[in-house]
């Protein structure tokens, strides 16, 4: 009888499929060390901001650089296009739901104007705070030079799917070794979940990898496009070429999981996955320091001919003291995250960032319903 042969299929996991195991030894949180270093800067806590309209604009850079964090934010967003931002994004924060996209749209047919490029990057820079911008791997190459001339320390090249080598018609695209010999700033690239797609990246000399497709709360790429790998799985894959490369050379590229994360353990989770640092959208789109009011949207919502994403509404629900340092009440694990992440490694045993790649995990799909039928029924 004819066999078939079938494709090879493997098993991948998200936050929700794995767990933690407690370290044989345990630290005072207090003392474990969440630095994290990009180039010549280093953070005291190892957040960053995704670089969405509704969540980073020069004000929330300068607060969440005075918590240790770092803000990205988006240069072909409405920050760039409009000298009257705020009025735009009051805009889309009170359109009908039925009717945000295509208002998207059109607010993002605006031609991003490069005299507020240097402008919002001297108002951030003014703060005192760490400038990092996003821009498309389209724009890089005429908008990277005028932003580092601007003063930019942290450029983002950013994209649903990132790859070291692209096939196209037109005339030569965008070459990440170039673009690293041509400016004098870290060079973060994303967004990857493979193996070997961020092996060739970190051979270009990039300096971090942005981990994840399609996972965001605002991201719709899993379900237009059918693309994407769970986080615990991409993250553990991009940290194993990490990790090979640093063997083979010397040279040490951060992994920045990029999405789906909502609570302290999520965060604890990506980092025993072999996480560096990790970036939030709904999160930080929660607070009262965002641009958003409540909002938030990808980059990818207002695309013009296929929308890869959503307006979400999360709410103004807390500040960045309570979502990052706490104290808090609740008991969601949605707040005080540098807190669970602390306490975290404290409990894994690990003194510093490096040290909780090391911490054990296992595969516990019932992890968070074993035992909690009444958590599930309520009062």
């Amino acid at each position: 009888m004819f066999e078939p042969e079938y494709k090879q299929l493997r098993r991948a996991y998200g936050f929700d499929d794995v767990s933690l195991v407690p370290g044989d030894v345990t630290i005072n949180p207090e003392q474990v060390d969440t630095t994290w270093t990009l180039g010549p800067h280093s953070f005291a806590i190892p957040f960053l901001a995704a670089a969405m309209d509704g969540v980073v604009n020069p004000s929330f850079a300068r607060a969440l650089h005075g918590f240790g964090g770092l803000a990205v934010m988006n240069l072909e967003g409405v920050q760039c296009r409009y000298d009257n931002p705020d009025e735009v994004i009051e805009q889309i924060a009170t359109a009908p739901r039925d009717q945000v996209t295509a208002l998207l749209q059109q607010i993002y047919t605006a031609p991003v104007k490069e005299r507020l490029i240097a402008q919002r990057i001297q108002e951030v820079k003014r703060t005192g705070a760490i400038c990092a911008v996003a821009i498309t791997p389209a724009n890089t190459k005429r908008l990277a030079p005028l932003c580092v001339e601007a003063g930019a320390d942290i450029i983002d090249v950013a994209s649903t799917v990132t790859t070291a080598r692209h096939r196209s018609k037109s005339v030569k695209g965008l070459d990440l070794a170039e673009l690293k010999k041509s400016i004098s700033v870290p060079v973060i690239v994303g967004n990857v979940v493979s193996y070997s797609a961020a092996l060739e990246l970190m051979e270009t000399g990039i300096d971090a990898i942005l981990v994840g497709v399609g996972p965001g709360a605002a991201c719709t790429s899993r379900e237009v496009l059918g693309v994407g790998v769970p986080q615990i799985t991409a993250t553990m894959d991009c940290a194993a070429a990490r990790d090979a490369y640093y063997k083979n050379t010397g040279r040490y590229v951060s992994i920045i999981t990029d999405g789906g994360l909502r609570t302290g353990g999520d965060i604890c989770k990506s980092f025993a996955a072999g996480a560096d640092a990790v970036m939030l959208g709904s999160s930080f789109a929660a607070t009262k320091e965002a641009p958003g009011h409540g909002y938030h949207w990808g980059m990818a919502t207002p695309h013009a001919a296929l929308p890869r994403g959503t307006r979400v509404h999360v709410g103004v629900k807390t500040d960045l003291q309570k979502l990052l340092l706490g104290p808090t009440s609740r008991t969601d694990g949605t707040e005080n995250l540098a807190g669970a992440l602390r306490l975290g490694m404290s409990i894994c045993g690990a003194d510093c960032v490096a040290e909780m790649h090391e911490a054990q995990i296992v595969i516990a799909p019932s992890i968070k319903t074993e035992g909690k039928i009444y958590q599930m029924i309520g009062d």
